[in-house]
């Protein structure tokens, strides 16, 4: 890991690129937005941002072998050595994840993915309510293999209240949604926020610092569209994306239990893909970066980047 301090002035000589600084500016945007309202003040962020430029300078610094001393931490962040005594003595920023995704997720995701729970095209069964003697998937046995530690009847009465599932007259239980996306509280939707942003950025920033293989990080963009056009390649990414993810998530199933069964100490790994769509009117965000009228199919550093006229 390079180890320097810049002057502080963007434009100095040591200074980070404007690039550097046009692409940070872009990613912030939106999520100053959802900090002022929620009313994350900014001495709150500046705290939680200092916090965790400490944290990922500490642990590279481990990772290296290298002594952790306040002075190495500090040229490498800019943070006064003060200010590191005082982040050791004082309680910290709430500022983790949650431990995991909330047992709601986790049993939509079995019932979308694992082929006991799902038709032959990959579409959520609807499934009887309770376990029969001729046996077969029911959701009794979703809930359970998921997890023993709540009642079927409590996780069937919430989500019926909440509208994504559904009884029908045989006392079957029809899935509604095929993501799960809590309708009330915010704290599932806060852990998916963090989640997947986290995993996107740590995947752009995996092919800018060229740490390997390039990882796929793709998207497509058109302007000069109608409002009805644009709302065509909503639903339309919403089919396709669905599509993608459904299939992606059967086959991780799969092998997640074959590497289980390996027991070989060897499943040490995680992923993560995603697909997702936006669109505002031209200019709203102020970039302007997208020559008028392109169409972009846009690589990660190290493919070759397409392009097409709109």
């Amino acid at each position: 890991m390079a180890e320097g301090q810049g002057t502080g002035d963007p434009g100095g000589i040591d200074g980070p690129p404007g690039a550097m600084l046009g692409a940070l500016r872009a990613i912030l945007r939106p999520l100053v937005r959802l900090l002022l309202e929620r009313r994350v003040t900014s001495p709150i962020f500046a705290a939680v941002l200092k916090e965790t430029m400490v944290e990922v300078v500490r642990a590279r610094l481990a990772l290296a072998g290298r002594r952790l001393t306040d002075s190495r931490v500090s040229l490498l962040t800019g943070i006064h050595r003060k200010e590191l005594r005082r982040q050791r003595v004082e309680p910290a920023v709430q500022r983790r994840l949650s431990s995991g995704a909330s047992l709601g997720a986790l049993v939509v995701s079995r019932w979308t993915h694992d082929r006991r729970f799902v038709s032959e095209s990959g579409q959520p069964l609807a499934l009887p309510r309770v376990a029969s003697d001729e046996g077969g998937p029911s959701f009794e046995e979703l809930v359970l293999s998921t997890s023993r530690d709540t009642t079927v009847r409590s996780v069937l009465d919430e989500w019926i209240r909440q509208g994504i599932v559904e009884l029908d007259a045989s006392d079957r239980v029809h899935l509604k949604v095929e993501s799960f996306v809590p309708a009330e509280g915010e704290e599932d939707k806060l852990y998916f926020f963090g989640r997947n942003l986290r995993d996107h950025v740590a995947a752009g920033v995996h092919n800018l610092l060229e740490d390997g293989p390039p990882l796929f990080d793709r998207s497509v963009f058109y302007d000069r569209l109608s409002r009805e056009s644009a709302e065509e390649l909503r639903r339309l990414s919403s089919e396709v994306g669905a599509r993608a993810l459904r299939e992606l998530g059967q086959r991780a199933l799969e092998l997640q239990r074959r590497d289980a069964e390996r027991g070989d100490g060897h499943a040490t790994h995680r992923m993560t893909f995603g697909a997702y769509y936006y669109a505002e009117p031209e200019g709203a965000d102020g970039l302007g970066e997208a020559p008028r009228g392109a169409g972009r199919d846009v690589r990660p550093a190290g493919e070759e980047t397409e392009s097409n006229d709109g």
